[in-house]
């Protein structure tokens, strides 16, 4: 979906955009929807780590999906550093693991968001949360949007974070888009989504939050 009507425009604006994840987040869903995981494009990880296994022992996580109140809503991602010991030079949405002092996966986000790249809380409106996305590391990720005022300042912890970008939204929510790549890791072939955008590589679970963001908000 591009924006090129004047119906789909007001979609990928801020109000539009708000209406949108707010009406298709409380549409009921049908008992037989799993989540998401890294495992839907890899069955046969279930015979490295069985699915229910990971599940059970998989640690709680979350990310911040920031919407940037832009005329035409953007996402913001992040670009780890290279120097990380796990997803080094990796695109990713601020998040991370849960702690035992955070309320609730919107607690979890926002934190993260403020360590990594200095985003103030107070300028986040929470839209809602997305499926949880099992990752074959063993993170159970709940993914929550946010609408983000455009006057935001950003103080990003380089160690952890090498910039920040921003993608907008129309692109992001284009299925033509979305590509199928694999990797041999570990000894084993795996499958994942892929989004290039201006020579950046937006792919693993990443992309698998935004192929779900799009089937959620945007697919008929």
């Amino acid at each position: 979906m591009t924006p090129t009507s004047l119906s789909e425009s007001r979609i990928f604006s801020p109000a539009g955009f708000r209406d949108r994840v707010q009406s298709a987040l409380s549409a009921p869903q049908g008992e037989d929807r799993t989540e998401p995981s890294d495992f839907d494009l890899n069955p046969e990880m279930a015979a490295v780590r069985p699915h229910p296994d990971a599940l059970a022992t998989a640690r709680p996580a979350a990310v911040l999906i920031p919407a940037i109140a832009r005329s035409t809503v953007t996402l913001l991602f992040t670009q780890r550093t290279d120097h990380l010991a796990a997803h080094a030079g990796q695109i990713a949405f601020p998040g991370g693991k849960a702690e035992p002092f955070d309320a609730d996966p919107l607690a979890t986000a926002l934190r993260e968001a403020r360590e990594e790249i200095g985003l103030d809380s107070t300028l986040v409106t929470p839209l809602g949360t997305l499926a949880r996305y099992l990752t074959g590391t063993g993170f159970h990720i709940t993914p929550v949007i946010g609408l983000v005022d455009p006057d935001f300042v950003l103080a990003i912890d380089d160690n952890e974070v090498a910039e920040t970008f921003e993608v907008p939204l129309p692109f992001l929510m284009n299925p033509n888009n979305y590509q199928l790549h694999s990797q041999t890791i570990g000894g084993h072939e795996r499958r994942f989504y892929a989004v290039p955008y201006e020579g950046r590589f937006i792919w693993g679970a990443t992309a698998g939050i935004l192929h779900n963001m799009h089937q959620r908000l945007f697919a008929p």
